[in-house]
């Protein structure tokens, strides 16, 4: 009977799943079961070798490498067991159990007892003797990690080369180890495995402590300290470590250890002040930060430094602080991102799974064999990652040592979030950029290599300026209104004595008050204090002193400027009120017919700063447009003002006259308006009349002037009384010498005129006195008992509501006497229902043509009366009724004409007509048969 031991292969010879058919009821001792497994994975691959050539061999590495790994754990699990990686090698205890795993071998089998290289003689040999077993261990090892690399399985390569560091850790051989653990490290936080970096790290640690590697020992160690994975002890071991480290002094003074800041410290975020991160030269800047700490203790740091790039761009300083503050931001707090996965590339970043059910099925029964899942996109999730760096690698973080440093001495990091504040003062215009931010330990320097986002902060050097501006929206003429000075003193300081000389305008002062007062800021709008300070004036210069004030600094005050505007011209034509003559320092200017002229007064202004003058303009709106009229009801006389305002203001009128300036105390002028005061709104007109009475013979002309005192209806846009506007114009030819009538009559046995019916237009012209100055012209004549002159009546419709039928106008011989009068009769039809006015009758004089021209015609004659012709047949006498129409005459005896004088006509002056029938209307009424109603109101 043949006894076979109970770990013994020999059963399961023919079995290559040894290991499955192992009872678990069993009971062996400890590491029995590593050998039967390490040999049964041996010869199962050495009968693979057996049977197959090395080509075969070398394409099925892929299946055998498992049994591969498999036996070289088992191996290392021996090794372990029985002291053969201990640095000092087995015990008594090792020895004794290396004693027994041997007995329990039993005898090797007879068919491979003359093989050299069997697994039970390599199994026998390795735990002999430490040396042996290293031999054997390393050569699997090393066999596993070449067919691992082979076919393209780096990932597990990698942790059967973590298994080797770990035995070169226990052999005391570091630097075998340090490559493998920096391996499997590299592919633990590729993949995020968050446990297994922690271990990883702490080999890594010792393994570069053993071997003097200080620089990647005190990062490594960083990253421990601010490992949460770690005990709150080890967490603080490892910060102790770098503590110890930095507390020593260096071996070569001057050396520095730089590692990267990440682990150390994290910056949060930043905050300028003043907001806009924009400074003028000289002034101060300040910077606080936000960094949270990452190690478990407080840290006290030596110094905070953060690194500065100087640069000055193509006219950056040239920059004003009102340009860089328009293109900065108005917050200056810059957050930046916070780092929360300490590894390269997070498991929330790799794609989700694509997970698929499978399942096979007989071919002959189609009964269900096997079922299970399938990942479909295993080669996006399990990819190679040589590209990664490893965080455990040097830094090469290099230390940039620049003129411009913001730096910050003895600051005590607690963990957590510490505040921490730079201030700078700025000495060159230019762009400062953020480039670094530092924290030095002693030796030890913690570096943030590039503060993203980008960081900047501006400085400026500014000239000295002075601004003119109003406070309202537009300036008006006559009217003292304030405006602001700014002085921006800039680079220069305003001493006591410093004033502003302004040159005097001709139509525009400064109003001097006994107190002045000026504001002095900074130039971020903060106030510094209040100055009083003086207004001088003389003829031509008005002296302004300013009140010292610092350089970049503001000095604003508030003065009053009033504008004078001068009379228009004379005339009865509309005139803009105020409006000074066209002069070559003044210029005017009107957008439209109802908008606002404009006056600009230029004034020099010589600044202290400055040899060179500067010049400002101020434009002034002339607020009121005023035109007159002369009007006649019979022989009254009246004068008609009118006001408009143009601007957006409200005003009341005051204090209106009218004055005879030449003195005369025949002329009595009396004011028809019912109050003294009268409201003008925005955009809307007032009227004021005066009647004209003389208590004897009237001028043929006077001159007048027209004066009104303004008040503002506003006392929260103007506080004071305005000085009265005066205006001149000249008004001729006072007196009424017609009167014309004109009447209507209904056809003969109607009560009204119908629309289509012919009615009767009765025109009478009146002479109301005898002959006077003013009639002698050419076309008076004498006879032997009056004077008489030639008129020409024209009836004309312009509203269309008339059709006159026959002859419109005609020249009538009007004899030169009161009462004299001249009855016109012809035919007008009525186009509209309704109440029509009358239509209109003007009165014209006739001047023949002087016989001294009969060979050299007047041009203007011809120009002014190119559509006038008269009759050969014209009648001297009263009855102008072989008179023709003007325009059935022009083209009847067009060609007669051609090339003799014409008669010329003259208007009246404004006064010398009365028409009494103006405003009159009458009643038309619809025909009967209209079948449509046209009505015209009016």
């Amino acid at each position: 009977m043949v006894t076979v031991p109970f770990f013994s292969p020999v059963a399961v010879q023919r079995c290559p799943h040894v290991p499955a058919l192992v009872p678990s009821q069993v009971s062996v001792p400890p590491g029995a079961l590593d050998c039967w497994v390490f040999l049964s994975c041996l010869e199962v691959l050495q009968r693979i070798e057996g049977c197959c050539d090395r080509a075969q061999i070398d394409s099925n590495i892929a299946h055998t490498v498992g049994l591969w790994s498999y036996a070289t754990e088992k191996l290392k699990s021996l090794g372990y067991l029985c002291g053969l990686v201990s640095e000092k090698g087995p015990n008594s205890e090792d020895l004794n159990r290396t004693v027994d795993l041997l007995a329990g071998l039993g005898a090797e089998r007879p068919e491979t007892a003359n093989t050299a290289q069997s697994p039970y003689k390599k199994l026998k040999e390795a735990l002999s003797s430490v040396e042996a077993f290293e031999k054997h261990y390393l050569d699997l090892s090393h066999a596993t990690i070449e067919m691992y690399t082979s076919i393209g399985r780096i990932r597990s390569a990698k942790f059967v080369g973590k298994d080797l560091a770990e035995f070169y850790m226990r052999k005391k051989l570091p630097q075998k180890a340090e490559m493998y653990l920096q391996g499997a490290l590299k592919n633990y936080l590729a993949e995020g495995w968050a446990l297994p970096i922690t271990h990883t790290r702490k080999q890594l640690a010792e393994c570069q402590k053993h071997l003097g590697q200080i620089e990647n020992y005190l990062q490594t160690s960083s990253l421990l300290a601010s490992d949460r994975h770690l005990s709150e002890e080890e967490r603080k071991y490892f910060c102790r470590e770098i503590l110890n480290f930095a507390s020593q002094q260096p071996a070569s003074p001057g050396h520095k250890i730089v590692l990267p800041m990440q682990s150390f410290a994290q910056l949060r975020d930043l905050h300028f002040t003043p907001s806009n991160a924009v400074v003028h030269v000289g002034g101060v800047l300040s910077v606080e930060i936000t960094v949270c700490s990452q190690m478990p203790v407080a840290v006290h740091v030596e110094q905070i430094a953060i690194n500065v790039h100087f640069s000055i761009e193509k006219n950056n300083y040239r920059k004003t602080a009102e340009w860089l503050t328009k293109h900065k931001t108005s917050n200056g707090i810059i957050n930046f991102p916070v780092e929360t996965s300490p590894f390269p590339e997070s498991q929330n970043s790799l794609p989700a799974l694509e997970l698929y059910e499978t399942f096979e099925r007989s071919p002959s029964d189609n009964s269900l064999n096997t079922t299970g899942i399938i990942c479909k996109n295993v080669h996006m999730l399990l990819r190679r990652q040589e590209s990664s760096t490893s965080l455990e690698t040097p830094s090469g973080v290099a230390l940039e040592d620049g003129a411009h440093v913001l730096k910050c001495s003895s600051v005590t990091l607690e963990p957590g979030a510490n505040t921490i504040t730079f201030r700078t003062q700025a000495k060159e215009p230019g762009t400062y950029t953020l480039r670094q931010l530092c924290a030095s330990l002693g030796p030890v320097w913690f570096v943030l290599p590039h503060i993203y986002p980008l960081v900047q902060y501006d400085v400026y050097s500014q000239e000295p300026q002075l601004h003119v501006e109003p406070l309202a929206d537009s300036l008006l003429a006559g009217i003292p209104q304030k405006v602001k000075f700014t002085v921006t003193t800039g680079h220069y300081t305003v001493k006591n004595g410093d004033s502003l000389q302004l040159s005097n305008a001709e139509a525009m002062f400064i109003l001097c008050h006994a107190e002045n007062r000026a504001v002095i800021s900074s130039n971020t709008r903060e106030k510094a204090s209040d100055a009083s300070f003086r207004v001088q004036s003389s003829d031509k210069v008005t002296s302004i002193s300013l009140p010292a004030a610092p350089a970049y600094h503001m000095i604003e005050f508030e003065l009053e400027v009033l504008s004078l505007p001068s009379a228009p011209a004379t005339g009865g034509e509309s005139k803009m009120l105020g409006m000074t003559e066209p002069q070559r320092k003044h210029k005017d200017t009107q957008k439209a017919a109802h908008c606002m002229a404009t006056t600009d007064h230029k004034v020099s202004i010589d600044c202290p700063w400055s040899i060179y003058s500067t010049v400002i303009a101020l434009t002034f709106s002339v607020p009121f447009r005023t035109r007159h009229s002369l009007l006649s009801a019979g022989t009254r006389k009246y004068v008609q003002v009118c006001v408009q305002n143009l601007s957006e203001l409200d005003f009341q009128l005051s204090d209106s006259k009218l004055v005879d300036t030449s003195g005369s105390t025949d002329l009595q002028l009396i004011p028809l308006n019912t109050t003294s005061q009268q409201h003008i709104y925005s955009k809307q007109s007032v009227f004021f009349v005066w009647e004209l009475k003389w208590t004897r013979e009237p001028p043929p002309s006077l001159h007048c002037q027209f004066s009104v005192g303004f008040s503002p209806a506003s006392e929260e846009r103007l506080s004071i009384s305005l000085k009265p506007y005066t205006y001149e114009f000249q008004v001729e030819n006072f007196f009424t010498l017609y009167n014309v009538k004109a009447e209507i009559l209904p056809p003969v046995g109607t009560e009204h005129c119908k629309t289509g019916s012919l009615c009767s237009l009765e025109v009478s012209i009146t002479r109301l006195s005898d002959l006077l100055e003013v009639d002698k012209d050419e076309a008076l004549t004498e006879s032997d008992e009056y004077f008489s002159t030639k008129l020409m009546y024209e009836v004309v419709d312009n509203s269309s509501n008339w059709a006159v039928c026959g002859k419109s106008s005609g020249v009538i011989s009007m004899p030169v006497a009161a009462q004299a009068t001249h009855r016109v009769h012809m035919e007008v039809m009525p186009l509209f229902a309704g109440y029509l006015p009358l239509p209109d009758v003007r009165l014209f004089k006739y001047l023949p043509h002087h016989s001294a021209h009969s060979s050299q015609l007047d041009a203007d004659s011809w120009i002014e009366n190119d559509s006038l012709s008269v009759d050969k047949q014209v009648d001297d006498q009263l009855d102008s009724s072989s008179l023709r129409s003007r325009a059935s005459v022009h083209s009847a005896t067009g060609s007669e004409h051609k090339g003799l004088p014409m008669p010329r006509l003259q208007a009246l002056p404004p006064g010398q007509v009365f028409n009494s029938s103006t405003g009159t209307q009458i009643l038309v009424i619809p025909s009967k048969d209209d079948h449509v109603l046209e009505v015209s109101v009016t």
